[in-house]
């Protein structure tokens, strides 16, 4: 009577423990589906690739600009604020380029360097762009990335998508299929155990 609870709870423990290995498999997959349609688009999508070294030649803010949404239509999420111009010599090639903070700043406003956030305060706005200004003026010297193709002739002080993030985007969900592949490998090794045993 024991051995049949023993053996009931153990064929119990497997089935809940290949549950447990399947959902996660599936989860990882799930997860590796999401990066795929969201982050990899992304980072192909952009071609500045190779790190360079860049060199301040003026920062200058202008009087305020009217941000665009992405759509590029004057609507609710349209707001003013300083436009902040950075023109940097590209090392690479010597040419006088213009500094955007990231890919999306250009496809935000092409005009400025630094586009702010909507929800951020004016005041804080214009105090944090006069800093960025201060600060490109101090340190005339820094890595940026460049277009080593051609088709862009301006350069972004930071990726957003660069390879490191999108291995460590890939990090987790691999973590996780590899546990469910060992928790799948390990319950069938054991009820294969199991029927030897009761074979012998």
């Amino acid at each position: 009577m024991l051995g049949k609870k023993l053996v009931t709870a153990q064929k119990r423990g497997e089935t809940r423990a290949l549950c447990l290995g399947l959902g996660m498999v599936a989860c990882s997959m799930m997860m590796y589906f999401f990066i795929g349609i969201t982050i990899v688009p992304f980072y192909t999508k952009s071609v500045w690739t190779t790190e360079t070294v860049c060199k301040v030649l003026k920062a200058n803010i202008k009087e305020q600009v009217l941000c665009p949404n992405s759509r590029g239509s004057e609507d609710e999420e349209s707001f003013p604020y300083p436009c902040l111009q950075v023109w940097v010599n590209l090392t690479a090639s010597g040419q006088a380029v213009m500094l955007y903070q990231t890919e999306d700043t250009l496809e935000r406003n092409p005009q400025c360097s630094y586009v702010p956030s909507k929800s951020e305060n004016p005041t804080e706005v214009k105090a944090r762009i006069e800093t960025i200004a201060s600060n490109f003026k101090k340190y005339q010297t820094f890595p940026c990335y460049y277009d080593p193709g051609g088709m862009q002739t301006s350069v972004i002080l930071t990726r957003l998508y660069p390879p490191k993030g999108l291995l460590f985007a890939f990090l987790w969900p691999t973590l996780m299929f590899t546990g469910g592949c060992l928790i799948i490998f390990l319950v069938k090794i054991s009820q294969y155990v199991s029927v030897l045993s009761a074979w012998q």
